[in-house]
């Protein structure tokens, strides 16, 4: 029944397109279209005024909270739905209506162990925001010192996890059923897809991780005046609820609002991209979702970052292909930047290197021999993606959600200047890292680190080695004494065993042809 919906909103809201770009030759939008017509859906005429990707960002809103957080994770996955639709998909907002605050209350009361009032100097039971898994509420408690603090109180939604569950088991039950239909299509890996984002959903629905994920990224910024992530107070946090620190300020993307209050737009955008690289380059950690709404400027210039759910790690090797692969095509060397991809793996050795270069050349041409303000790299790493198919390249999910991070720093820096660009302001921070990271010093300290690691790894080795001589030795032992349960024939006889047997067959053979 869940599917005939599905099939009939798609349907009446001509949703497919991009679908069946996902899909290719599989025949899964016509089948859904068919489905439509025989239900009585036709498409809205309507909506033929808006792109495809526009009309699957309304049909996955009115199908309910995983599909509107699928829409989000799929925004990512230019390589799947084309370029377009997923920046069509990447303005999909998460907004439902609220839940009665009776329910929130009794949640909290639940998950917490003590009513609202206990817990809370005072709670507003209009909720300031409502998405698809939890809303949150504005409160305050009393602190030790006496002071009252502002607080934003997470709550996930009732029933949530079964809600999500059905849909999850519906989705993995599609994508194996492409994979087994059009096998050219595995390379995308569709089931993976569908883990990845089940995976996210897992961590989203336990509020303990998001906090743990908010704490991360304070303790990196530790000491740096210009990026402030909301304390998370463990005392009234729990599986379904998640107490912080209230943090005030205006929208990044408000410029008027920013100009009004005094702050330097240029300065905020050098910060944001100090910011931003920082996490990406430094930390290899970085917030996954940092769309206008989520990114707000304090009255001391800070900038700040609300909501943690979605998280990106990049590992150091893959901070050193993104680097490589930013200045190679920075200074238009695509001959390097194709070299950039074999080395780390991304692209099998079977292919041809002359035509993957050729094939990044096509991309960053056109890109980069316009001027600096209009350069976005966001849209290279999108055409990269979308080439994948044709030199198997495999795409990297981290990388898909930078990419989707990357397009929209670029989108509110665009909107506060579009004559300044961020990746200008990033070069020389990407410069300076590899310098620190990749020079003599930096090999150094490295050897430095594998060696001290070597050294704590040494007494367990040397144990181990114990032990093994120690059941070679016990071994030996019990060979020895079978050696000598043998018969006494092959001792007396001198013979092998192979030997002694085959005589004994000789024999046998001998006394039953002699009968």
């Amino acid at each position: 029944l869940r599917l005939v919906v599905i099939a009939r909103t798609l349907a009446r809201h001509g949703a497919l397109a991009p679908l069946q770009s996902a899909v290719g030759g599989f025949g899964l939008a016509p089948t859904l279209i068919l489905a439509g017509r025989v239900f009585g859906i036709g498409v809205d005429p309507r909506r033929f005024a808006e792109r495809p990707g526009q009309r699957l960002a309304v049909a996955l809103s009115e199908l309910g909270p995983a599909f509107i957080k699928f829409g989000q994770m799929l925004s990512t996955r230019s390589d799947l739905i084309g370029e377009q639709a997923a920046a069509d998909l990447a303005m999909l907002r998460d907004r439902l209506p609220p839940f009665p605050a009776a329910q929130a209350r009794a949640t909290i009361a639940a998950e917490l162990g003590r009513p609202v009032a206990e817990l809370f100097e005072s709670f507003d039971d209009t909720p300031v925001s409502a998405a698809s898994i939890a809303q949150v509420h504005f409160a305050t408690v009393r602190a030790e010192d006496g002071g009252v603090t502002q607080v934003a109180v997470k709550v996930l939604r009732p029933g949530i996890e079964q809600a999500f569950a059905r849909d999850l088991d519906l989705m993995r039950w599609l994508a194996a059923l492409v994979e087994r239909a059009q096998p050219r299509l595995r390379r995308l890996r569709p089931s993976d897809v569908v883990e990845t984002f089940a995976q996210v959903v897992r961590v989203e629905m336990d509020l303990r991780l998001e906090a743990a994920a908010a704490a991360e990224l304070a303790e990196n910024f530790a000491g740096d005046p210009t990026y402030r992530v909301p304390a998370i107070d463990w005392n009234r946090t729990a599986r379904r609820v998640m107490t912080q620190e209230r943090l005030t300020g205006i929208p990044i993307d408000d410029r008027d609002a920013l100009i009004a209050a005094g702050h330097d737009i240029d300065s905020i955008l050098t910060r944001a991209a100090a910011i931003f690289f920082n996490q990406v380059f430094r930390d290899g950690y970085f917030h996954g979702d940092q769309h206008p709404g989520n990114m707000f400027v304090h009255e001391s210039g800070a900038i700040m970052a609300v909501d943690f759910g979605i998280m990106g790690r990049l590992d150091r090797a893959t901070r050193f292909y993104l680097a490589d692969m930013l200045l190679a095509f920075l200074e238009r060397d695509y001959r390097r930047v194709a070299e950039v991809h074999f080395a780390a793996g991304y692209v099998p050795a079977a292919q041809s290197l002359d035509d993957f270069a050729l094939a990044c050349r096509s991309i960053g041409a056109p890109i980069f021999g316009r001027p600096l303000a209009e350069i976005s790299f966001a849209r290279v790493l999108g055409q990269l993606f979308s080439i994948a198919e044709t030199f198997d390249m495999e795409v990297q999910p981290q990388l898909l959600l930078l990419q989707k991070n990357m397009l929209m720093a670029e989108g509110v820096s665009r909107h506060l200047n579009p004559g300044l660009n961020i990746w200008a302001l990033s070069q020389p921070l990407v410069e300076d890292w590899m310098r620190e990271n990749r020079g003599p010093e930096a090999r150094l300290r490295d050897k430095l680190t594998e060696f001290a690691r070597a050294l704590d790894r040494l007494p367990s080795l040397v144990l181990n080695a114990e032990k093994a001589a120690v059941r070679i030795a016990e071994e030996r032992t019990r060979a020895a004494r079978k050696g000598e349960r043998r018969f006494a024939g092959e001792r007396i006889l001198g013979l092998s065993p192979w030997q002694f047997w085959a005589l004994l067959a000789a024999l046998v053979l001998v006394l039953v042809f002699s009968l």
